[in-house]
């Protein structure tokens, strides 16, 4: 079955400020990304790729261009609307963790479900779901913990757990190892590799080459612009076998 087009922008720009205080974060940016396809965002500081994440994730608007998310234009959506499509389709990991403290494990997973209004649970359904995520995780015997009583990398499997609550289209993740040893950051990428593998869509934002391997390809911003998208890994040779396999 051919997988659908989750992200898909023509000719997006994002421009702060006005006059000659003017700046292009974005200068036509375009770029598509398939449904079940593990990629990273790349590229220096400056390069705009925290500004595409946010326009990504519904987080702010592009100046112009056209944004299709899931087949739905959401270019020119307001802020409320683009509110409510965040919510339901796009689940976040942050570098930083943003869990609320002195609140559960738990509660921190179910936390987004309060705000889902199109497919409303009970608390009982919702903490049901929660505890499932958050053994899917390895945090089974953790629900109640609060974040301080959590290492780094637990706190980071308490986000992804959360991040996966409403069912997304997609999960976003913002230098997800970024405050983690090297331990602890590969055991988030392992957990990011089992959840491509079972086909969640994900898209990484990452400063370190290392890291951005993990993912089939790698999108590279310079100066507002996609510079060169690299194929990585053992991800590109196992999609050369299915395509020789095709036309065999």
């Amino acid at each position: 079955m051919t997988a659908h087009t989750i992200i898909e922008t023509h000719d997006i720009t994002k421009i702060y400020g006005m006059g000659d205080a003017e700046v292009a974060a974005l200068r036509g940016v375009s770029v598509q990304i398939r449904s079940g396809e593990f990629v990273a965002i790349m590229g220096p500081s400056g390069s705009g790729k925290s500004t595409l994440m946010h326009i990504l994730g519904c987080l702010s608007q592009p100046t112009a261009g056209e944004y299709i998310l899931d087949g739905e234009d959401i270019s020119h959506l307001d802020v409320a609307q683009l509110a409510s499509v965040r919510n339901r389709k796009i689940g976040f990991i942050f570098q930083s963790y943003n869990l609320l403290a002195r609140t559960s494990a738990l509660r921190n997973v179910t936390l987004p479900l309060l705000y889902n209004h199109d497919r409303p649970l009970s608390m009982q359904e919702g903490d049901e779901k929660g505890r499932l995520l958050l053994e899917r995780v390895g945090l089974g015997e953790r629900t109640h913990h609060q974040p301080h009583e959590l290492s780094g990398g637990q706190q980071q499997r308490v986000a992804i757990a959360r991040a996966l609550v409403n069912d997304p289209v997609m999960v976003i993740a913002d230098e997800p190892t970024g405050n983690l040893d090297s331990r602890s950051g590969q055991e988030i990428m392992n957990i990011l590799h089992e959840l491509h593998e079972q086909g969640v869509t994900i898209v990484m934002v990452t400063h370190d080459p290392a890291i951005a391997k993990h993912t089939q390809r790698t999108i590279h911003l310079i100066d507002g612009l996609v510079a060169e998208v690299i194929q990585n890994g053992r991800h590109h040779e196992q999609e050369q076998t299915e395509a020789a396999h095709e036309t065999v």
